[in-house]
């Protein structure tokens, strides 16, 4: 389960990297529904939802319950997607700071449509460089590559990330905190 935990919480980190700015990005507050696609040195990664379909019912609904608390749910297979809330405060400038995790995000270019950057974490030892492209307030594209270190060997992530806005009302699934 370690590395399941370790899995779901790189994806939780990874949703809207480009989101770390001290700028609000240009979309709307609501639930977002996101389907994240990740290679690891070449070879495509199993959807977090789709893992945990192996655990117990206890530790699955442990597990369902932590990232709820933090404002995610997960999916399973190619519909289920994840869904994230996504609040007003939470996209405001500041709130996607990652604490603890010691990085350093430099924006390469930011238009009104896209971001490009390149992040530096010195805890994790990872390096990343993507892209979020805005097509409206309801829909955006994030692209990472990110190289980082695992048991002694250096990993490539690939990952393209969808998101779709589904809806001002979160319902029960509280807005995103990566701090909780």
């Amino acid at each position: 389960m370690t590395m399941l935990a370790i899995r779901i919480a790189a994806l939780a980190a990874c949703l809207v990297p480009a989101l770390a700015a001290a700028q609000t990005p240009p979309i709307k507050p609501g639930l977002w529904a996101v389907q994240a696609d990740r290679l690891i040195d070449g070879k495509p990664m199993t959807p977090p939802g789709d893992a945990m379909k192996n655990l117990t019912p206890e530790t699955r609904a442990k597990m369902d319950a932590m990232m709820k608390e933090k404002g995610i749910s997960l999916g399973s297979g190619a519909a289920g997607g994840t869904r994230i809330c996504l609040s007003r405060e939470t996209l405001d400038a500041g709130h996607w700071q990652n604490a603890g995790a010691n990085c350093k995000t430099d924006f390469v270019s930011r238009t009104a449509s896209a971001w490009k950057w390149h992040s530096e974490c010195a805890q994790t030892g990872s390096t990343t460089d993507g892209e979020a492209v805005f097509a409206n307030g309801e829909n955006y594209t994030v692209t990472t590559a990110s190289t980082h270190g695992f048991r002694g060997e250096t990993k490539t992530t690939r990952m393209t990330i969808h998101a779709k806005w589904v809806g001002a009302d979160c319902g029960d699934l509280k807005p995103f905190d990566p701090k909780r």
